[in-house]
């Protein structure tokens, strides 16, 4: 059985959600950490550590992805891949790749911002996982990427360019740098981070598939190689699958620390911390000796209250938390502000409302990777006939449980769902009737993510439906979602209110 953390221990995964492809710096007493947020918005998560066990989201660097005609539907696997987080010259800088147009890089002073508006570094189709490195020793600058073969037909190769010290621009064409074909055994070699350490550069980069791969060091005297490999991190006899791509940070009293994801299905890409140290040839070993730690003590680094990333929700003034992004681009008019708690999502009209995989007025926030129960309070006030509202579980098959406003006036509550490969919704269950307009609605979603669904319209709970299954997306986990949605038609469809949001976890043994 695996020991239970402590006060001096911790369990991973230390975050445990889909905060996929994580880098993550120091800057002073302060860990940050960034993550791919794909086609929502706002995108390019920031969470923040004073332990590197225990986070909490403080913002985004990037309120809208662009260009604007390309986000104004979902496009849930597309827009930010793999970014890379530095900070130099005072600044933080992040660098991402959007695999239809090239490498991108924001700026701040502060972790909190005002951030830059998006850089196009470098245009190109299936540029991916930049990262960016300001020799300190020389004071040149270099960036590292990889491909994208569903773009450019190239994979495994890791392309370096000489880069403008200011981060504007790249003063190459590029080079590859470290061909994967010719290293006995790896493939999809690819998420490359980039250090500089004990006079080599070096490249910590993953290889061998998102679900199954290893973690791979890289190291050259000189930044455009030849570069010699080994294989520091892989799964071994342990439970943790394709443990792998990541960044390496150093604590104020010099340990050396690696986190990095583990693709846990619908649950997405979790984050794992591993104690990091260095062999007497010089080479990093990750973990318990490059297999992956369940339980381990705790960063030399001073004691925190427990943390993790808000998922609760009053809304208050109808203002909903930085842990909810939208499916594509916010439009004016989706949320109306308003003096009391609570959420009021406009009912958009569109002749999308039959599948919700298509909505851009999605809220959605993560699929938390633990057993637990999501409840929400609906009030359905739109008189629009065939106007819903509801809570979702949103992949690549959805469920979602509501409520709708038929054609004789009177409101039922809803149960219905998607498989992959549906092109409309059905029904779940048989609708049954909503007197007040109001429900209170529950998911239990347990192990292998099985949800189950229940809902109070006044008699208490009962259950609706069948266990279903949550599916993620290509890249993406399962997304919680709440929705508001009406048919094609004239003038203004009404309002939705949801209130009190609340996701209960068991406590951690």
């Amino acid at each position: 059985m695996t020991a239970a953390p402590t006060d001096t221990t911790y369990r991973n995964p230390v975050l445990n959600a889909d905060w996929s492809d994580p880098d993550v710096i120091r800057v002073g007493d302060d860990f940050y950490l960034t993550a791919s947020s794909f086609g929502r918005a706002p995108g390019l998560p920031l969470l923040h550590s004073r332990d590197l066990v225990n986070w909490t989201l403080v913002g985004h660097a990037l309120e809208r992805l662009g260009p604007e005609g390309e986000f104004t539907a979902p496009r849930h696997d597309c827009g930010v891949w793999a970014p890379a987080l530095r900070h130099h010259d005072d600044r933080f800088w992040i660098f991402w790749g959007d695999p239809d147009q090239g490498i991108f890089q924001v700026n701040a002073p502060e972790i909190r911002g005002p951030w830059s508006s998006p850089l196009l570094v470098k245009a190109g189709k299936g540029l991916i996982d930049p990262c960016p490195l300001w020799d300190d020793e020389t004071g040149e600058a270099y960036l590292v990427h990889a491909w994208a073969k569903s773009r450019s037909g190239v994979k495994n190769r890791l392309t370096g360019h000489r880069m403008h010290p200011h981060g504007t621009e790249l003063l190459d064409e590029g080079k590859v740098i470290v061909d994967g074909d010719r290293i006995p055994g790896w493939f999809t070699l690819e998420g490359p981070k980039l250090y500089r350490h004990d006079g080599w550069f070096w490249i910590l980069a993953p290889a061998g598939g998102v679900e199954t791969g290893w973690q791979g060091a890289l190291r050259s005297r000189a930044f455009f190689g030849p570069y010699e490999e080994k294989v520091v991190l892989e799964q071994k006899d342990t439970d943790v699958n394709g443990p792998h791509q990541g960044g390496w940070v150093r604590t104020p009293s010099g340990e050396d620390w690696f986190l990095h994801f583990q693709q846990r299905g619908a649950y997405g890409r979790v984050v794992h911390l591993q104690p990091m140290s260095w062999s007497p040839d010089g080479w990093p070993v990750l973990g318990d000796d490059g297999a992956p730690v369940a339980v381990h003590r705790r960063p030399d680094l001073p004691p925190q209250p427990p943390a993790a990333p808000a998922t609760d929700d009053d809304f208050p003034g109808g203002r909903h938390g930085r842990q909810w992004t939208w499916t594509a681009n916010p439009r004016e008019g989706w949320a109306t502000q308003h003096s009391a708690d609570g959420l009021r999502l406009t009912c958009v009209r569109s002749a999308d409302a039959h599948d919700l995989r298509r909505l851009p007025h999605v809220l959605t926030q993560r699929l938390p990777g633990t057993p637990c129960a999501v409840e929400v309070e609906l009030r359905l006030d739109s008189g629009e006939p065939g106007a819903r509202a509801g809570l979702a579980v949103l992949g690549d098959a959805y469920r979602w449980i509501g409520l709708q406003r038929g054609t004789d006036g009177a409101v039922h509550l809803v149960h219905r769902f998607a498989e992959t490969v549906a092109e409309q919704e059905r029904d779940a269950d048989h609708p049954r009737p909503a007197p007040d307009g109001t429900a209170l609605l529950r998911i239990e979603i347990g192990a292998g993510a099985r949800c189950s669904f229940l809902a109070d319209t006044g008699d208490g709970f009962r259950p609706t439906g069948q266990v279903f299954a949550a599916t993620p997306w290509r890249w993406v986990g399962a997304l919680l979602g709440l929705a508001a949605v009406a048919p094609t038609g004239q003038g203004h469809a009404g309002t939705a209110t949801f209130t009190r949001f609340r996701i209960s976890t068991p406590a951690r043994g």
